[in-house]
């Protein structure tokens, strides 16, 4: 399941980052997801909780290592798309919440697939003045190899990732295309409702 596998490559990227030191401002963007990206795997099979899908385990995972390596509200403004500007201070954080929370308890059964994986990453395309890059690479375990790209931005605190790709589909693109058909009929705050309610029953079922 596509969905599945992407928030498994997004916490599998942020899992690395609970063993590891904040990223160095001029580190580039590749050594940045290949130095995550190779202890990741140890990681998560280390810690039987998390790949188990243990909800707070994974929530602390986001809330303290993941953000420093996500630029999350441009994440969350890129799957409301044009309405984002529309949304008041208030609702903007409360979709980023709920937009994150939404992620980890629907997707934190997708640790406990990480078994054998490697991970291969492509020669990186950039000029010096770049400012945001695709960073390019393979997820390769049992089956066919599973593309794994990331979209980077370069901010004051360095390299930031914004998106991610799976098998062609990017997570941002995905969303966008559900919160639009949800604004359009119930608003923003008809959006912020929905995923509430979603987090809700997916917190029942956990």
């Amino acid at each position: 399941m596509i969905q599945r596998r992407t928030w498994l490559a997004i916490v599998t990227l942020s899992a690395a980052a609970w063993a590891l030191p904040a990223a160095a401002a001029d580190e580039a963007p590749d050594a940045l997801v290949k130095r995550i990206s190779s202890e990741v795997l140890t990681a998560v099979k280390a810690d039987p909780a998390i790949q188990a899908g243990d909800i707070n385990r994974i929530v602390n995972l986001v809330d303290t290592r993941i953000m420093p390596n996500v630029n999350f509200t441009r994440m969350t403004a890129s799957a409301v798309g044009r309405f984002w500007r529309q949304a008041t201070p208030e609702q903007q954080q409360k979709l980023q919440d709920e937009f994150k929370t939404l992620l980890v308890r629907t997707y934190s059964g997708a640790l406990g697939e990480v078994k054998d994986q490697t991970l291969s990453f492509k020669p990186l395309r950039m000029q010096p003045a770049d400012t945001e890059v695709v960073v390019r690479s393979e997820v390769r375990g049992k089956g066919e190899p599973i593309q794994l790209d990331y979209r980077l931005e370069k901010s004051p605190g360095g390299w930031k990732i914004y998106d991610i790709n799976v098998l062609g589909v990017w997570l941002v693109e995905t969303y966008r295309t559900q919160f639009a058909q949800e604004i359009s009929a119930k608003g923003i705050d008809g959006l912020i409702t929905s995923l509430a309610q979603r987090n809700k029953a997916n917190s029942a079922r956990s």
